[in-house]
């Protein structure tokens, strides 16, 4: 074999290009690929969860707020349907209160002025016509009382025709001066001009009864003090 044939072929071998042959055709390196396709998985990854936190952290937001919105509406409720029931409360108490008060009031007024008005027609008299100041002696009072009034309206007949008793009055004042179950003690005063035949001239005095009121029983006097006391101290 010529070995000048041999010598020329080694440079050839060596000269042969040693860089691996992209087999895609591309040029470009299997490594880069491997790289930058995680990347780009993460990033779409990334991209795609985010919008899914979002949405649910604010669907949590929305439902706390809703729970704590309600609970202080609940709340603000509860307290000003217990102030009106409150204030409710104390009106009724109030207004009740006052109409007793007011009830108090009027049966004192009422018993105070038939007290009074008995009083005056008790107290008002004429030896000529004591037939009808026995009348109003026994008006609005109870069957017992009105017997009892009656008797001691003739015995004191015999007193007053002899005397020429002749009186007028005029109310004064009456109080209340007990009110037990409804039945009302009443003492009255009424001034008095009194003319006798001893006396004719007008002799002024303060006469006094204590008048008994049941209000129990139709208001009718039960009782009645101070007619004879207010004679014999003339």
């Amino acid at each position: 074999m010529d070995t000048t044939t041999t010598n020329n072929r080694k440079p050839i071998v060596s000269q042969l290009d040693t860089t691996p042959v992209d087999e895609a055709g591309d040029g470009s390196k299997p490594e880069d690929d491997e790289v930058v396709a995680p990347t780009a998985e993460k990033a779409g990854d990334a991209s795609d969860s985010t919008p899914e936190r979002d949405a649910k952290s604010a669907r949590t937001t929305r439902s706390v707020s809703l729970s704590v919105r309600s609970l202080v509406v609940g709340a603000v409720m509860a307290l000003l349907v217990a102030a009106i029931a409150t204030v409710s409360w104390l009106y009724l108490c109030a207004r009740s209160q006052l109409n007793a008060q007011a009830a108090q009031s009027a049966n004192d007024s009422r018993a105070e002025k038939m007290a009074l008005d008995y009083a005056v027609s008790a107290a008002t008299m004429d030896y000529k016509d004591l037939q009808t100041w026995k009348v109003r002696l026994v008006r609005g009072t109870s069957p017992e009382l009105n017997k009892k009034l009656s008797d001691a309206g003739k015995s004191m007949e015999q007193v007053l025709v002899p005397l020429q008793w002749s009186s007028s009055a005029r109310p004064l004042v009456a109080k209340v001066r007990s009110n037990t179950g409804g039945v009302y003690v009443v003492d009255s005063f009424v001034s008095v001009n009194t003319k006798t035949i001893q006396s004719p001239e007008p002799l002024q005095s303060t006469a006094t009864y204590s008048t008994t009121i049941d209000s129990n029983n139709n208001w009718q006097i039960t009782d009645v003090g101070g007619i004879r006391d207010a004679l014999e101290s003339r």
